[in-house]
């Protein structure tokens, strides 16, 4: 059940994030020579007007074909790289922006059904630095380091990945908001360094407020996979703390078997979680300006705006091929990891 899950997941985001490259090529009369889910050999597809449409064997990916890497644009006025720059980069943007998109609406479903969890505090432990420095529970935490704080989540998350960190947090009461110095305490339950204060609990918003939490729910796995990232490139985390395939489909399982148990309705909104993490995920990764990636391409474009002419497509069309062997090298790795970690 996990494999097919994550292949209906991964699929109906990739789907989303290629169906933004398309409509974009078609607002902006840029012929589409294939719209494809899925790499490798073609399973099935259909030919309508300029554009083959196809499934294909490989659930890992997919591309929408537009005479992107063409070196010589000729006479089409629909060929891609015949276009201006900025229309250009309006079709390729479109992707990741799609996927936010997506993450958004799964966001606001999810807030709508079960809620919101404010950063309110809802209990505070004796002989912790949050009760040392007086607050209560009922206090709402609106900054951490200068941070605004929009969700009790982030509040978990920022724990997580700043241990021993010493912090400035401020809360509000009764209208009046007060900082305080909190310095992390080891709890031997828990294992971790901790301030001693509790929340996270749901409570249903209003339709405006659904809306603006979604978009703090959107907010928070967007900087979660920054802050990822960012602790990956300074060595904080090793590379094989990182998913690939058959991660995402052991995860998949993992929160089936949790949750098929609650019926029907939580396993939905469980995977409706899991597709807003990895849509965001998506996006973001495909923005990183890595050559082969929407990002890289998206540098190729800058620079073509900022000289006045585009980089020559022959050395363009180098960099991105040199890009897409790392990035299937990167992926050999990891999925070599995740083997070793799900069954040996």
């Amino acid at each position: 059940m996990g494999i097919i899950l994550a292949i209906i997941i991964f699929g109906f985001i990739v789907f989303i994030h290629e169906l933004g490259h398309f409509l974009l090529a078609k607002f902006n009369g840029i012929e589409v020579q294939e719209f494809s889910i899925g790499m490798g050999p073609k399973l099935f597809g259909f030919q309508r007007k300029e554009t083959l449409y196809s499934i294909r064997v490989l659930p890992l990916g997919g591309f929408c074909a537009m005479g992107e890497d063409e070196s010589d644009a000729g006479e089409s006025v629909g060929n891609f790289n015949e276009k201006s720059p900025w229309r250009r980069i309006s079709v390729i943007a479109a992707g990741p922006v799609f996927n936010f998109v997506l993450a958004l609406i799964g966001a606001i479903i999810i807030t709508a059904w079960i809620g919101v969890d404010r950063p309110v505090v809802s209990s505070i432990e004796a002989g912790y630095p949050a009760a040392e420095a007086g607050m209560q529970a009922g206090d709402v935490i609106t900054q951490i380091n200068g941070k605004k704080i929009h969700l009790f989540r982030d509040i978990t998350t920022f724990n997580q990945f700043h241990q021993k960190e010493e912090i400035d947090l401020t809360y509000e009461r009764n209208g009046k908001e007060t900082t305080v110095h909190l310095k992390p305490q080891w709890d031997e339950k828990y294992g971790m360094y901790r301030y001693g204060y509790s929340g996270g609990a749901y409570t249903k918003a209003g339709v405006l407020e659904t809306i603006r939490y979604g978009g703090s729910v959107v907010r928070y796995w967007i900087s979660t996979t920054l802050e990822s990232l960012k602790m990956l490139v300074t060595g904080q985390i090793g590379m094989e703390s990182m998913s690939g395939p058959v991660g995402i489909v052991d995860v998949v399982q993992d929160t089936y078997n949790q949750s098929k148990s609650g019926g029907a309705a939580l396993v939905f909104l469980n995977m409706l979680n899991l597709m807003i993490l990895l849509s965001a995920n998506l996006g973001v990764m495909n923005l990183l300006p890595i050559p082969a990636l929407d990002g890289g391409r998206l540098v190729f474009l800058v620079i073509e705006v900022i000289r006045g002419k585009r980089v020559p497509p022959e050395k363009e069309g180098y960099v991105h091929m040199i890009g897409m062997v790392c990035l299937l090298l990167l992926m050999v790795f990891v999925m070599y990891h995740d083997i070793q970690r799900v069954f040996f």
